[in-house]
């Protein structure tokens, strides 16, 4: 035992328990894990199944929640290969879409409904409910699309995420 550590237990909490104190200096190595490519035929597998499992959450939790699978599938595998990448990116652009068109109609819904004395109610629900299915819809066709390897920038939809 060297000097320049204290002897007692009380101090030292290593030697209460029969340990030897930590050399003065460990240089640490660091790796930067590098995430794996991915093939072409995963790369479309997890491309539709951003679209997909966007549409089951959809269904699943009345249209709340479908933006979840998508950011799953961006987060997890965007940097691994640039089809899943775009393929999730437009699933998240298609849930931001969809978002916007619901507060949008949904601000509008009441004063509608004030002034058409509930009647525009009857107009307004359905447009809702358009929102629902076009985002499903275009949900499908890019499951579709991706599965067959096919590059796809859904209709109507922004860019938001690259």
């Amino acid at each position: 035992m060297s000097d320049q550590y204290p002897q007692d237990p009380q101090t030292d909490p290593t030697q209460a328990y029969g340990q030897q104190p930590p050399p003065a200096y460990q240089p640490q190595q660091t790796f930067q894990a590098r995430p794996a490519t991915m093939s072409a035929e995963d790369e479309r597998t997890w491309g539709a199944i951003s679209h997909a499992g966007a549409v089951v959450a959809m269904i699943c939790s009345a249209g709340f929640l479908g933006f979840l699978a998508s950011i799953a599938v961006y987060v997890v595998y965007k940097d691994r290969g640039p089809f899943v990448r775009a393929h999730a990116a437009n699933s998240i652009n298609i849930q931001i879409t969809m978002f916007i068109w619901l507060v949008v109609l949904g601000i509008l819904t009441i004063p509608i409904a004030i002034f058409t004395l509930g009647l525009g109610l009857v107009v307004m629900l359905p447009a809702l409910a358009a929102a629902f299915v076009v985002a499903g819809v275009l949900h499908v066709i890019g499951a579709m699309k991706a599965y067959n390897g096919e590059w796809w920038s859904p209709p109507l939809t922004p860019q938001f995420v690259r």
